[in-house]
C-alpha cells in the first residue's frame, strides 16, 4: 500500500511529533511504501502583523497548498491519505484536493480543535467546554489561544468556515481518536460515529528487555517521577504540593522543561523540599531509563488529555501510575490494578495516595505487574498495526 503522511510540526516538539514518527516507522516496517507530507510552524512568532494577517488567511484556506499536493496526489497516486496535523502551515484545503482526487483520507485527532480553539478543553486552570455548550466565540471573548483575542479568533474562524464547509464529516473518510473518553467528545461535536474509530497510541521499541520472566517488574524503585512538559495545565504545582504533605519520604525526580520550569524550582526551594529534583529535558531514551528505575509515575494533568502517552510508557516499563481521576487518564489507569486515581488538583488526595502507595510496596508491585501485562495487550506496535489497516482498509472502502 502506498500511504501519504502529512503533519505540520508545532514550535515546540511533543508527543504528536512522536507519534506520527512512530506510526511512519510502523508503516515502513511492515513494507509500505510511505511518502511524507511534513511543514512546520518554526518561527512564526517572529511575523510581523501583515505577515500574521496573511497567516491567518491561509490557515482557513491556503490555494497554493491545495494546489501543491494536488500535485503531490497526482504524481504519487497513493492509495490513502493520513492526516495528524494541519495547523497553521498546511490549512484544511488538502482535504478538498484529496476529494478532488478521490483518495481516501483518515484524520487522526490528537487534540480537541475541533470543537476547541486551543484545543484542550482547558481554560483558566479549569476544564471548559464553553464553545461547544454555548459558541466558538467564547473562546475570542477570553482569548484561550495564547491569551490572544485576535489569535484566537483565526482559529475560531477557521472551525467556523469548514463547519459550514462540512469539511470535517465530508472530505474525511475516517476519523482516529485515541480513548472511549475522547470519542465521547467528538461524538457530541457532531462527527459521524460511522466514521469514528477507536485507536491508541503505542510504544516501540519496548523499553524492557525480551523476556518471559518479569517477576521484578513494577513498583519496587527508591524515587517517584514526573516526566512531561512543565506548563499550567499538567498541574505540576499539586504535585509539589503534595510533596509538602508527606509524612513519609520518597525523592521525587521531575523530567522535563516547560515555561513553568524556573517557577517550580523556585517554590521547591522555598518551600525546601530538598527531595525533589529537576532533570530538565532528557533524551527520549534516556527519560525511558529513569522511568525504568521508578517506583511510580505521577501523572497530575487536569486538561483531559485525549491520551497520555507517557503513562503508556510507564506501562512498557513495568511502572504503575498515580493519575489524575479526568478524562482519558481514568479511561487508561485502571484504579487499583495498573495505578491509582486522586482528585484532579487535589494535593491532600494525592499525598494520601502516596502515602498509601510507600506503605504497600508489595501491591505496588503488582499493579507494575499489571501495567507491564496492561501494555503487552494494548499498547504494543504488534497490536496496533491489524487495527491501523483496519481503518486504512474502511477509508478505502467508504471512497469506493
Amino acid at each position: 500500500m502506498k500511504i501519504i503522511l502529512v503533519h505540520c510540526h508545532y514550535q515546540q516538539p511533543g508527543g504528536e511529533d512522536v507519534v506520527f514518527q512512530q506510526e511512519r516507522q510502523l508503516l515502513e516496517r511492515a513494507g509500505h511504501e510511505v511518502i511524507v507530507f511534513i511543514r512546520s510552524n518554526e518561527g512564526l512568532d517572529s511575523y510581523s502583523k501583515v505577515q500574521r494577517l496573511v497567516l491567518i488567511q491561509k490557515a482557513i484556506w491556503n490555494t497554493g497548498m491545495q494546489k501543491e499536493f494536488s500535485e503531490v496526489l497526482r504524481t504519487q497516486k497513493p492509495d490513502v491519505v493520513h492526516v495528524h496535523n494541519t495547523w497553521v502551515a498546511i490549512s484544511p484545503s488538502i482535504y478538498k484536493a484529496c476529494q478532488d482526487a478521490n483518495v481516501p483520507v483518515v484524520q487522526t485527532h490528537h487534540n480537541y480543535r475541533l470543537m476547541c480553539p486551543c484545543g484542550t478543553f482547558f481554560r483558566d486552570g479549569a476544564a471548559c467546554e464553553e464553545c461547544m455548550d454555548h459558541s466558538l466565540l467564547r473562546s475570542v471573548r477570553y482569548g484561550c489561544y495564547r491569551d490572544s483575542r485576535s489569535t484566537t479568533a483565526a482559529k475560531a474562524l477557521m472551525l467556523a468556515v469548514h463547519r459550514g464547509l462540512h469539511t470535517w464529516d465530508r472530505d474525511i473518510n475516517c476519523h482516529i481518536v485515541l480513548t472511549e473518553f475522547a470519542k465521547s467528545k467528538f461524538l457530541r461535536g457532531g462527527l459521524p460515529p460511522e466514521r469514528m474509530f477507536v485507536k491508541p497510541n503505542f510504544v516501540h521499541p519496548d523499553p524492557l528487555p525480551a523476556t518471559n520472566d518479569h517477576s521484578a517488574v513494577g513498583g519496587d524503585g527508591k524515587y517517584a517521577l514526573f516526566a512531561g512538559r512543565l506548563a499550567p495545565k499538567k498541574r505540576v504545582t499539586t504535585v509539589l504540593s503534595a510533596w509538602s504533605r508527606l509524612r513519609s519520604r520518597i525523592p521525587l525526580m521531575i523530567v522535563g522543561g516547560g515555561i513553568e520550569q524556573e517557577e517550580l524550582e523556585q517554590e521547591a526551594a522555598q518551600d525546601r523540599l530538598s527531595t525533589i529534583t529537576f532533570r530538565g529535558t532528557l533524551p527520549h531514551d534516556e527519560t525511558l531509563a529513569v522511568m525504568s528505575g521508578a517506583r511510580f509515575l505521577i501523572f497530575s494533568s487536569e486538561w483531559y488529555e485525549t491520551f497520555g502517552l507517557t503513562m503508556v510508557e510507564a506501562f512498557a516499563c513495568g511502572v504503575p501510575v498515580i493519575c489524575s481521576r479526568v478524562g482519558a487518564m481514568r479511561e487508561i489507569v485502571d484504579d487499583g490494578r495498573t495505578g491509582l486515581h486522586f482528585n484532579a488538583g487535589d494535593a491532600d488526595d494525592l499525598a494520601a495516595k502516596v502515602e498509601w502507595a510507600l506503605s504497600h510496596p508489595e501491591r505496588m508491585q503488582e499493579m507494575g505487574r499489571e501495567a507491564r501485562q496492561e501494555y503487552e495487550s494494548k499498547y504494543t506496535a504488534e497490536k496496533n498495526y491489524p487495527r491501523l489497516m483496519e481503518i486504512y482498509q474502511h477509508a478505502i472502502a467508504r471512497r469506493n
